[in-house]
């Protein structure tokens, strides 16, 4: 299983920058995926998670102005990113959640969104 991140980069305050989640060797239509994201010195947080049906879910701190959503015909997951602050500045990860374990299981390596005030 394979998930590749991408779509990273440096943003002005009250930019946008859309953030992809490419999967590979899984059965990618059944599987929630999830986008966290971990600042320097803070723990890694859930940003948005969206589900094998469509239902999504966001962290407090950016209802309104991240959209999560799949292509499954693509393997892919997105994360929109829309008035970024700067507090907003992380590496965000993609992930998805093995049912069995109970977890997000398989992780992405990582990339970096960096926002400029």
């Amino acid at each position: 299983v394979q998930l590749q991140a991408s779509g990273g980069g440096l943003v002005q305050a009250g930019g946008s920058l859309r953030l992809s989640c490419a999967a590979s060797g899984l059965s990618f239509s059944t599987v929630t995926v999830g986008w966290f994201r971990q600042a320097a010195g803070k723990q890694r947080e859930l940003v948005a998670g969206i589900s094998s049906g469509g239902n999504t879910n966001y962290a407090d701190s950016v209802k309104g102005r991240f959209t999560i959503s799949r292509d499954n015909a693509k393997n892919t997951v997105y994360l929109q990113m829309d008035s970024l602050k700067p507090e907003d500045a992380a590496v965000y990860y993609c992930a998805a959640f093995k049912l069995s374990s109970g977890t997000y299981r398989y992780w992405g390596q990582g990339t970096q969104v960096t926002v400029s005030s």
